[in-house]
Protein backbone atom coordinates (compact mmCIF):
# COMPACT_ATOMS: atom_id res chain seq x y z
CA UNK A 1 0.00 0.00 0.00
CA UNK A 2 1.59 3.49 -1.33
CA UNK A 3 0.65 7.12 -0.02
CA UNK A 4 0.81 9.53 -3.01
CA UNK A 5 1.49 13.35 -1.79
CA UNK A 6 -0.28 15.79 -4.07
CA UNK A 7 1.25 18.76 -3.20
CA UNK A 8 4.91 17.47 -3.46
CA UNK A 9 4.31 14.46 -6.03
CA UNK A 10 6.26 11.88 -3.57
CA UNK A 11 4.94 8.29 -2.97
CA UNK A 12 5.70 6.34 0.13
CA UNK A 13 5.04 2.51 1.03
CA UNK A 14 2.37 2.43 3.98
CA UNK A 15 2.50 -1.18 4.23
CA UNK A 16 3.17 -4.12 2.93
CA UNK A 17 0.68 -7.26 3.87
CA UNK A 18 2.11 -10.60 4.35
CA UNK A 19 1.13 -13.60 1.67
CA UNK A 20 -0.89 -15.33 4.75
CA UNK A 21 -3.78 -12.52 4.50
CA UNK A 22 -3.33 -10.48 1.36
CA UNK A 23 -3.50 -9.09 -1.10
CA UNK A 24 -5.42 -6.08 -0.34
CA UNK A 25 -8.95 -6.12 -1.58
CA UNK A 26 -10.25 -2.95 -0.54
CA UNK A 27 -9.27 0.60 0.79
CA UNK A 28 -11.21 3.90 1.79
CA UNK A 29 -10.63 7.35 3.89
CA UNK A 30 -12.06 8.13 7.03
CA UNK A 31 -14.20 11.44 6.81
CA UNK A 32 -11.52 13.05 8.95
CA UNK A 33 -8.66 12.08 5.54
CA UNK A 34 -5.72 10.84 8.20
CA UNK A 35 -7.11 7.37 8.84
CA UNK A 36 -7.36 4.57 6.25
CA UNK A 37 -8.89 1.26 6.58
CA UNK A 38 -7.76 -1.70 4.49
CA UNK A 39 -9.82 -4.75 3.12
CA UNK A 40 -7.79 -7.95 3.01
CA UNK A 41 -8.43 -11.14 1.67
CA UNK A 42 -7.82 -13.09 4.79
CA UNK A 43 -11.13 -11.62 5.99
CA UNK A 44 -9.12 -8.77 8.33
CA UNK A 45 -9.81 -5.55 8.04
CA UNK A 46 -6.46 -3.10 9.32
CA UNK A 47 -7.13 0.32 10.79
CA UNK A 48 -4.09 3.03 9.53
CA UNK A 49 -3.05 6.51 11.26
CA UNK A 50 -1.35 7.46 7.37
CA UNK A 51 0.13 10.61 9.99
CA UNK A 52 2.43 8.54 11.55
CA UNK A 53 2.28 5.43 9.78
CA UNK A 54 0.82 3.08 12.40
CA UNK A 55 -1.62 0.39 12.54
CA UNK A 56 -4.34 1.18 15.34
CA UNK A 57 -6.13 -1.90 14.97
CA UNK A 58 -7.25 -5.23 13.18
CA UNK A 59 -10.50 -5.37 13.11
CA UNK A 60 -11.36 -9.90 12.86
CA UNK A 61 -14.06 -12.07 12.76
CA UNK A 62 -16.37 -10.14 10.79
CA UNK A 63 -16.77 -11.85 7.87
CA UNK A 64 -15.65 -15.25 6.71
CA UNK A 65 -13.94 -14.43 3.49
CA UNK A 66 -12.42 -11.86 1.41
CA UNK A 67 -13.42 -7.63 2.17
CA UNK A 68 -14.22 -6.09 -1.29
CA UNK A 69 -16.11 -2.88 0.14
CA UNK A 70 -15.68 -0.70 2.63
CA UNK A 71 -17.94 2.81 3.21
CA UNK A 72 -17.39 4.94 6.46
CA UNK A 73 -20.27 6.75 7.68
CA UNK A 74 -18.72 9.09 11.20
CA UNK A 75 -17.09 6.47 12.89
CA UNK A 76 -19.03 3.88 11.75
CA UNK A 77 -17.02 1.47 9.08
CA UNK A 78 -19.47 -0.63 6.67
CA UNK A 79 -17.97 -3.61 5.89
CA UNK A 80 -18.99 -5.92 3.03
CA UNK A 81 -17.44 -9.13 2.19
CA UNK A 82 -17.77 -12.15 -0.35
CA UNK A 83 -19.67 -14.16 2.12
CA UNK A 84 -22.52 -11.28 1.27
CA UNK A 85 -22.97 -9.91 4.59
CA UNK A 86 -22.40 -6.19 5.14
CA UNK A 87 -21.81 -5.20 8.62
CA UNK A 88 -21.48 -1.82 10.78
CA UNK A 89 -18.19 -1.78 12.44
CA UNK A 90 -18.50 0.83 15.51
CA UNK A 91 -13.80 1.84 15.38
CA UNK A 92 -14.28 3.79 18.82
CA UNK A 93 -15.36 0.27 20.93
CA UNK A 94 -13.89 -3.34 21.51
CA UNK A 95 -16.53 -5.28 20.58
CA UNK A 96 -16.69 -2.91 17.24
CA UNK A 97 -19.09 -5.38 15.08
CA UNK A 98 -22.79 -3.78 16.16
CA UNK A 99 -24.92 -4.40 13.44
CA UNK A 100 -25.17 -5.82 10.27
CA UNK A 101 -27.75 -5.89 6.91
CA UNK A 102 -28.52 -9.27 4.99
CA UNK A 103 -29.91 -9.88 1.72
CA UNK A 104 -26.98 -10.32 -0.81
CA UNK A 105 -26.86 -14.12 -1.70
CA UNK A 106 -23.44 -13.63 -3.63
CA UNK A 107 -20.57 -11.62 -2.61
CA UNK A 108 -20.76 -7.36 -1.48
CA UNK A 109 -18.91 -5.52 -4.30
CA UNK A 110 -20.28 -1.99 -3.94
CA UNK A 111 -21.38 0.17 -1.05
CA UNK A 112 -22.04 3.55 -0.30
CA UNK A 113 -23.43 5.91 2.45
CA UNK A 114 -26.07 8.73 1.12
CA UNK A 115 -24.38 12.41 2.43
CA UNK A 116 -26.84 12.51 5.09
CA UNK A 117 -25.68 8.90 6.64
CA UNK A 118 -29.59 7.83 6.92
CA UNK A 119 -29.37 5.51 3.44
CA UNK A 120 -26.90 2.48 2.43
CA UNK A 121 -26.67 1.40 -1.03
CA UNK A 122 -25.09 -1.73 -1.88
CA UNK A 123 -24.45 -3.82 -4.67
CA UNK A 124 -24.23 -7.53 -5.29
CA UNK A 125 -22.44 -10.46 -7.38
CA UNK A 126 -26.16 -11.48 -7.38
CA UNK A 127 -26.88 -8.56 -9.34
CA UNK A 128 -28.86 -6.89 -6.73
CA UNK A 129 -29.39 -3.32 -5.24
CA UNK A 130 -30.15 -2.67 -1.82
CA UNK A 131 -31.02 0.56 -0.13
CA UNK A 132 -30.75 0.16 3.54
CA UNK A 133 -32.63 2.66 5.94
CA UNK A 134 -29.85 3.65 8.85
CA UNK A 135 -32.29 1.93 11.16
CA UNK A 136 -32.73 -1.31 9.64
CA UNK A 137 -29.72 -2.63 10.50
CA UNK A 138 -29.83 -5.85 13.07
CA UNK A 139 -28.08 -5.99 16.00
CA UNK A 140 -25.05 -8.66 16.15
CA UNK A 141 -24.65 -11.57 16.06
CA UNK A 142 -28.39 -12.05 15.02
CA UNK A 143 -28.83 -14.32 11.70
CA UNK A 144 -32.34 -13.09 11.12
CA UNK A 145 -32.67 -11.66 8.01
CA UNK A 146 -33.97 -8.08 7.97
CA UNK A 147 -36.00 -5.78 5.65
CA UNK A 148 -34.26 -3.50 3.21
CA UNK A 149 -36.32 -0.48 2.04
CA UNK A 150 -35.63 -1.21 -1.79
CA UNK A 151 -34.42 -4.36 -3.30
CA UNK A 152 -33.81 -3.79 -7.11
CA UNK A 153 -33.53 -6.17 -9.37
CA UNK A 154 -33.02 -3.95 -12.74
CA UNK A 155 -29.55 -4.72 -13.48
CA UNK A 156 -28.59 -8.02 -15.10
CA UNK A 157 -24.97 -7.89 -13.90
CA UNK A 158 -23.03 -7.35 -10.63
CA UNK A 159 -23.44 -3.87 -9.41
CA UNK A 160 -20.29 -2.71 -8.57
CA UNK A 161 -20.54 1.30 -9.23
CA UNK A 162 -22.62 3.28 -7.03
CA UNK A 163 -22.44 7.07 -6.16
CA UNK A 164 -24.89 9.08 -4.81
CA UNK A 165 -25.53 12.75 -6.20
CA UNK A 166 -23.84 15.44 -3.94
CA UNK A 167 -27.37 18.00 -5.52
CA UNK A 168 -30.23 15.89 -5.15
CA UNK A 169 -30.16 13.62 -1.55
CA UNK A 170 -32.37 11.18 -3.19
CA UNK A 171 -30.96 10.54 -6.03
CA UNK A 172 -28.58 7.12 -6.76
CA UNK A 173 -26.04 6.06 -9.83
CA UNK A 174 -25.30 2.96 -10.29
CA UNK A 175 -23.90 0.82 -13.01
CA UNK A 176 -23.91 -2.86 -13.96
CA UNK A 177 -21.02 -5.41 -15.15
CA UNK A 178 -20.35 -6.69 -18.44
CA UNK A 179 -23.44 -8.29 -19.17
CA UNK A 180 -25.59 -5.02 -18.09
CA UNK A 181 -23.55 -2.03 -19.18
CA UNK A 182 -26.39 0.10 -18.31
CA UNK A 183 -26.07 3.32 -15.74
CA UNK A 184 -29.62 3.56 -14.30
CA UNK A 185 -30.96 6.92 -12.01
CA UNK A 186 -32.69 5.70 -8.63
CA UNK A 187 -35.26 7.74 -6.94
CA UNK A 188 -34.31 6.25 -3.45
CA UNK A 189 -37.17 7.37 -1.70
CA UNK A 190 -39.75 5.46 -3.93
CA UNK A 191 -36.94 2.83 -5.37
CA UNK A 192 -38.14 4.09 -9.16
CA UNK A 193 -35.83 4.11 -11.88
CA UNK A 194 -35.57 7.03 -13.26
CA UNK A 195 -33.43 6.63 -16.61
CA UNK A 196 -31.20 4.20 -17.93
CA UNK A 197 -28.82 4.39 -20.10
CA UNK A 198 -26.64 1.59 -22.21
CA UNK A 199 -23.29 2.21 -22.36
CA UNK A 200 -22.13 -0.55 -24.40
CA UNK A 201 -19.30 -1.27 -21.90
CA UNK A 202 -18.85 -2.91 -18.10
CA UNK A 203 -19.22 0.20 -15.96
CA UNK A 204 -16.69 0.06 -12.76
CA UNK A 205 -16.98 3.27 -11.21
CA UNK A 206 -19.12 6.30 -10.67
CA UNK A 207 -18.13 10.11 -9.77
CA UNK A 208 -20.62 12.79 -9.84
CA UNK A 209 -18.89 16.40 -10.14
CA UNK A 210 -19.56 18.46 -7.04
CA UNK A 211 -19.93 21.75 -8.67
CA UNK A 212 -21.73 20.56 -11.73
CA UNK A 213 -24.24 18.77 -13.23
CA UNK A 214 -21.95 15.89 -14.58
CA UNK A 215 -21.30 12.21 -14.12
CA UNK A 216 -17.79 10.43 -14.59
CA UNK A 217 -17.80 6.53 -15.68
CA UNK A 218 -14.91 4.16 -15.54
CA UNK A 219 -15.61 1.17 -17.92
CA UNK A 220 -13.90 -2.16 -18.89
CA UNK A 221 -14.39 -4.26 -21.28
CA UNK A 222 -14.93 -3.25 -24.60
CA UNK A 223 -13.25 0.51 -23.81
CA UNK A 224 -11.28 0.37 -20.45
CA UNK A 225 -11.98 4.57 -21.14
CA UNK A 226 -13.59 7.10 -18.63
CA UNK A 227 -16.45 9.13 -20.31
CA UNK A 228 -17.85 12.26 -19.14
CA UNK A 229 -21.54 12.51 -19.25
CA UNK A 230 -23.88 15.56 -18.59
CA UNK A 231 -26.88 15.59 -16.38
CA UNK A 232 -29.57 14.36 -16.76
CA UNK A 233 -29.61 14.89 -20.43
CA UNK A 234 -26.93 11.85 -20.73
CA UNK A 235 -24.98 13.35 -23.42
CA UNK A 236 -21.61 12.07 -23.85
CA UNK A 237 -19.16 15.25 -22.98
CA UNK A 238 -15.95 14.00 -22.86
CA UNK A 239 -13.98 10.16 -23.60
CA UNK A 240 -10.64 9.70 -21.68
CA UNK A 241 -8.52 6.93 -23.23
CA UNK A 242 -5.19 6.15 -21.71
CA UNK A 243 -5.90 2.49 -19.54
CA UNK A 244 -5.21 -0.81 -21.49
CA UNK A 245 -7.03 -3.05 -19.18
CA UNK A 246 -10.29 -2.38 -17.32
CA UNK A 247 -10.42 0.52 -14.83
CA UNK A 248 -11.52 -0.68 -11.71
CA UNK A 249 -11.36 2.32 -9.13
CA UNK A 250 -12.11 6.31 -8.97
CA UNK A 251 -11.17 8.48 -6.24
CA UNK A 252 -12.00 12.45 -6.27
CA UNK A 253 -9.70 14.70 -4.50
CA UNK A 254 -10.91 16.95 -1.14
CA UNK A 255 -11.77 19.95 -3.89
CA UNK A 256 -13.77 17.62 -6.80
CA UNK A 257 -11.31 18.83 -9.37
CA UNK A 258 -8.72 15.79 -9.97
CA UNK A 259 -9.80 12.22 -10.57
CA UNK A 260 -7.68 9.23 -9.85
CA UNK A 261 -8.28 6.20 -11.65
CA UNK A 262 -6.44 2.94 -10.61
CA UNK A 263 -7.21 0.24 -13.75
CA UNK A 264 -6.00 -3.59 -13.93
CA UNK A 265 -2.60 -2.49 -16.43
CA UNK A 266 -1.44 -1.71 -12.67
CA UNK A 267 -1.01 2.37 -13.80
CA UNK A 268 -2.65 4.93 -11.50
CA UNK A 269 -3.78 7.68 -13.44
CA UNK A 270 -4.64 11.53 -12.75
CA UNK A 271 -7.18 13.96 -14.73
CA UNK A 272 -8.23 17.09 -13.91
CA UNK A 273 -11.75 16.18 -15.47
CA UNK A 274 -13.60 18.58 -13.25
CA UNK A 275 -11.61 21.47 -13.13
CA UNK A 276 -10.98 24.79 -14.26
CA UNK A 277 -10.69 24.30 -18.02
CA UNK A 278 -7.86 24.53 -19.78
CA UNK A 279 -6.01 23.32 -23.05
CA UNK A 280 -5.44 19.94 -23.02
CA UNK A 281 -1.96 18.63 -21.95
CA UNK A 282 -0.71 15.52 -20.46
CA UNK A 283 2.07 15.54 -17.34
CA UNK A 284 5.51 13.98 -17.21
CA UNK A 285 4.85 10.05 -16.17
CA UNK A 286 6.30 9.41 -12.70
CA UNK A 287 7.54 5.72 -11.74
CA UNK A 288 7.59 3.76 -8.15
CA UNK A 289 10.08 0.15 -8.08
CA UNK A 290 8.60 -0.66 -11.46
CA UNK A 291 5.34 -1.19 -9.71
CA UNK A 292 3.61 2.42 -9.61
CA UNK A 293 3.16 4.46 -12.92
CA UNK A 294 1.27 7.74 -12.89
CA UNK A 295 0.30 10.36 -15.38
CA UNK A 296 -2.28 13.29 -15.38
CA UNK A 297 -4.53 14.61 -18.38
CA UNK A 298 -6.41 18.06 -18.35
CA UNK A 299 -9.23 18.04 -20.14
CA UNK A 300 -10.55 21.43 -20.66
Amino acid sequence: MYLWDASSGSTSELVTVEEDNGPITSVSWAPDGRHLAIGLNSSDIQLWDTSSNRLLRTLKGVHESRVGSLAWNNNVLTTGGMDGRIVNNDVRIRDHAVQMYQGHSQEVCGLKWSGSGQQLASGGNDNLLHIWDVSMASSMPSAGRNQWLHRLEDHTAAVKALAWCPFQSNLLATGGGGSDRCIKFWNTHTGACLNSVDTGSQVCSLLWNKNERELLSSHGFTQNQLTLWKYPSMVKMAELTGHTSRVLFMAQSPDGCTVASAAADETLRFWNVFGTPEVAKPAPKASHSGMFSSSFAHIR
